[in-house]
């Protein structure tokens, strides 16, 4: 067995796969009127490590994906996007509970579970799961290749010990994490209400329009028509719905392009993610794309004459827009508005001169919130560099 370092007398390196116990698949349609708590990779905060959002879907209704059994002190590890660290242990008591296939479920044997999951968090699990990742456009990393990924392993009662430190070492630290995580999201809660407040002042003193008014008509493309033309591909998670900007696109042939690879967008556009729009994935695209296309989950809307782009934009991350929408979100598990919904919204119009003192103001306040929550996030990161060097020392028995 490959040995990556030296380890302290007593310790052994073992496969993870020698540290766990088989787990099962589950047909949910097989009761279809039974209710089965699911959970997917969206229910899980990779912020801190938990469950914070499964879903209660009727077995008819379940997706092809939920088929993982899990129970009570398993650990979920997504294997889609590792790096992301999607990671978590069932800590409650769920009913019926069932995990997508995008998950590794680890369940383990005479080994501390939480021993285990704190390796997973590991810089020195992650550079091996880095030579076991496929695939550019959703770099994964299979079960069977997590399952083969070396552990050091003390015997159980160190291992306990080393599990008591981290949970006390950690419970500080994540404080403090707390404290910042808390201060920025103070400062996204002052820009949302400078929004809300700015722009119910304007509704008061200007006629309202419809966003249809001042938008332009676009249109939709056939990438497998250019099979061998690259594109330039936006989706869902492209969008980083912080900082409403576009962050990761992505290069696909035409000939490869997806079915949802359809609408036309050029330097100016707003996307608009119309399902889960409560997430806000909206961003200004701001820079020139080789052959741009967004995906049918967005509504894109190019202003005409009469608008700011930037006006629009910041009215769309308005509750008064929100509320406007509320009414029209259908779906339970995937909910969503249409396109038509959106651009029936109302908007107040303004003259463009006082639109663009608007924007000026608004992008004075947003600077000024991003630099807090900039301070912020640099010292969240110092604190997880802490967390991930204490890590290191742990599985090298250094504390």
């Amino acid at each position: 067995m490959s040995e990556l370092y030296e380890l302290p007398d007593g310790w052994e390196w073992k496969k993870i796969s020698d540290i766990i116990v088989k787990t099962k698949n589950i047909i949910p349609k097989n009761n279809p009127q039974s209710n089965f708590t699911y959970i997917d990779i969206s229910s899980i905060n990779n912020d801190i490590f938990s469950i914070v959002s499964p879903k209660i879907i009727l077995g008819k209704d379940a997706p092809s994906r939920a088929k993982k059994e899990v129970q009570i002190n398993d650990i979920l590890f997504a294997t889609t996007r590792p790096n992301l660290k999607n990671i978590a242990i069932i800590k409650e008591q769920y009913s019926n509970p069932v995990a997508s296939t995008g998950f590794c479920i680890l369940r383990t044997n005479n080994t501390e579970n939480k021993y285990l999951f704190f390796y997973l968090l590991s810089n020195i699990f992650y550079k091996q799961v880095e030579k076991y990742i496929r695939g550019a456009q959703y770099p994964a990393i299979s079960d069977k290749d997590v399952k083969s990924i070396v552990i050091p392993l003390p015997p159980i009662k160190e291992q306990k010990r080393i599990v008591a430190k981290l949970d006390k070492l950690f419970a500080k630290i994540d404080k403090a994490i707390a404290l910042h995580q808390q201060n920025i999201d103070e400062a996204e809660a002052l820009m949302g209400a400078v929004l809300d407040e700015v722009f119910r002042e304007l509704e008061g003193r200007y006629c309202l329009s419809s966003i249809n008014a001042i938008i332009q008509k676009t249109k939709n493309l056939k990438p497998k028509n250019d099979g061998e033309k690259y594109f330039t591909y936006i989706d869902i998670s492209s969008i980083n719905n912080e900082h409403f900007i576009v962050e990761s696109p992505k290069k696909i042939l035409g000939k490869d392009a997806p079915s949802r690879a359809k609408k036309e967008i050029i330097e100016g556009d707003i996307v608009y993610a119309t399902t889960r729009p409560n997430l806000k994935n909206i961003a200004l695209i701001n820079q020139k794309y080789e052959n741009p296309i967004a995906s049918t989950g967005f509504c894109v809307l190019r202003v005409n004459n009469k608008a700011i782009n930037k006006f629009l934009f910041f009215y769309l991350l308005t509750n008064q827009l929100f509320e406007q929408i509320e009414s029209n979100i259908r779906g339970a598990q995937y909910p969503a508005i249409s396109d038509r919904d959106l651009k029936n919204c109302k908007i107040p119009l303004l003259p463009l001169n006082i639109q663009q003192k608007t924007v000026q103001y608004l992008d004075q306040i947003s600077a000024k919130v991003e630099a807090l929550k900039k301070e912020q996030k640099e010292k969240m990161q110092s604190l997880k560099d802490l967390k991930a060097s204490i890590l290191d020392k742990a599985f090298r028995g250094g504390i």
